[in-house]
Order: structure tokens, then sequence, then C-alpha cells
């Protein structure tokens, strides 16, 4: 798939392999980059130390961080938690850059990354004693696979942490479900009790369930001050990544009146695998 300018407005994508493929070319794009710098996902550092603390990590624990980017959580549990990180993502690309990032601050012998899917974890049954996927899960179009893959490969007593994009009962607002193709690693995004479902229903023993809803409308407010600063300082650096401030500019709109009117916010929820460790 090649990529187009953000923000594109293509037919909504149906086959799931096609959806999980779109993703990864998204947000491995230099305009996503461009926008949401190190941290691609709501809360940034802040919300994945809040995460992390509630995985009650310990020197040595093996982690995996699926759908990982460019691996920022990955180095940050490493460094902070003396940890060793899988990072697993489907963009070769990220994943080419987060080995590169990795190798440059000398974390190569802590942090490693694996191409991979979600759904069909490359890990064997009970290898991490946590795992964590950050505003990713609505991404996923099989999600109760992705659910039991999480618990397969959690140790007993392991712990899953996640965050990610709600939406309400009614699903996403009209005005932004009908530029699915734009938004489509949120379109699918579910109210944070069905999440709380899906980990359930994998075995897994639901332990918080957490509203952040001020990290998404932070998040919006800073891509919307981004926007502006580089279309006066650097229209040039915008236009060679594919962004179009006044085409971008409605979608935010749009975005912060949903989480405003509640309709959408981010959720934090930790999990963990029944059994002894």
């Amino acid at each position: 798939m090649t990529e187009r300018p953000l923000p594109a407005t293509p037919a909504p994508v149906s086959d799931p392999e096609e959806v999980k493929s779109c993703c990864a070319t998204a947000y491995g794009s230099d305009a996503v980059a461009l926008l949401l710098g190190d941290s691609y996902h709501p809360g940034g550092l802040t919300l994945t130390r809040r995460l992390a603390d509630a995985l009650a990590l310990t020197a040595g624990s093996r982690v995996l961080d699926v759908a990982c980017g460019p691996g920022t959580t990955a180095r940050l549990l490493a460094l902070e938690h003396d940890a060793r990180v899988d990072g697993v993502d489907l963009g070769a690309t990220t994943l080419e850059a987060a080995r590169a990032a990795t190798a440059t601050v000398g974390l190569s012998d802590r942090v490693r990354f694996l191409h991979g899917d979600a759904e069909r974890l490359p890990a064997p049954d009970a290898a991490y004693d946590a795992l964590v996927c950050e505003c990713a899960l609505c991404t996923f179009p099989d999600k109760p696979a992705a659910a039991a893959e999480f618990a397969r490969v959690l140790r007993p007593g392991g712990r899953v942490g996640i965050t990610d994009v709600t939406v309400a009962d009614g699903g996403l607002p009209d005005e932004l479900a009908g530029i699915a193709g734009w938004v489509a690693c949120v379109a699918d995004a579910l109210p944070a009790d069905a999440y709380a479902e899906l980990l359930r229903a994998a075995g897994l023993r639901v332990l918080r369930v957490a509203a952040h809803d001020g990290a998404l409308v932070r998040m919006i407010d800073r891509i919307d001050a981004r926007i502006r600063l580089l279309a006066m300082a650097s229209p040039a650096r915008m236009a060679e990544a594919g962004v179009d401030a006044d085409a971008v500019a409605p979608y935010l709109s749009a975005a912060r009146r949903a989480a405003a009117a509640g309709d959408i916010g981010y959720a934090l929820l930790v999990a963990e695998r029944p059994g002894r460790g």
C-alpha cells in the first residue's frame, strides 16, 4: 500500500489484513511522526509510566510491547524498570527505526523488536511477566483473538496493561465515522467496559478500568498546536510529509467536539492471568 497525504479519505476498508496493513503503513509514515513526535498515544510517557507502575514489574521482568511503534515505551521500561522487553509490530519501516533508536541509546541488549501480528503473536506460551498495548487494540480487526493471545503469552500471575481510545455505546460519532478511511485506526474503538469484557472472555481477571479522557483532549490540542507552528515555521516540511493543515483542521475540530460531548475518550485497563507466578 502506498502512502498518501493526510488526511486521506479512501473508501472504508473491510478486509482485515488490509486494515492491519493500512494502520501499520499510517503509523510508519512521515506525517504521523511529524504530528505526534515520539509518543504515538494520548497521555504520552506520563500515562505509560502509570501503566507500568500497575504492572508490578521487577528487575529482569520479561515484557512484551504489542504494536510497539517506534519503541519509545519498550526503551522506557528497560531504562526505568530494568525490564527485558520485546516489541512486536507489523510495520517493517517502524521496526527499522525502533531498532536504530534503541541501538543509539545502547539498549539493544535489553530491547529487541520482532515483526508480528497481535492476533498471532510470535511468542511461546507463558513467556512474559507482563504485556503492554497502547492505543492499538482498537485497531485490531479480531479483538477476541488478540485478547486470547495476550492471555496465552502471559505467565500465571502476569499482567496486561492497555490504554486505548473509547467510544460511547452508540459507537463513533457520525462526523468521524464518515471519514473512517482517515480514522481507520480508531474507527473500531469500543466502550471501556467492552474492552474489559474482551479480557475477561480471554480468561483474564480485570483489576482496573480508569478513564483518562483528558489525555485524549490534550493530544488533540497538542496536534493542533503543532500543525499551527509547523504551518508558520516549516511549511515545506509539512508539504514533504504530506500534511495539509487546512484539510486536517475540520477533523481535529470534530474530534474535539466529540471528546467534549463524551462520545470519545481514553481508558487504562489492567488485567491479570489467574494463577501463581
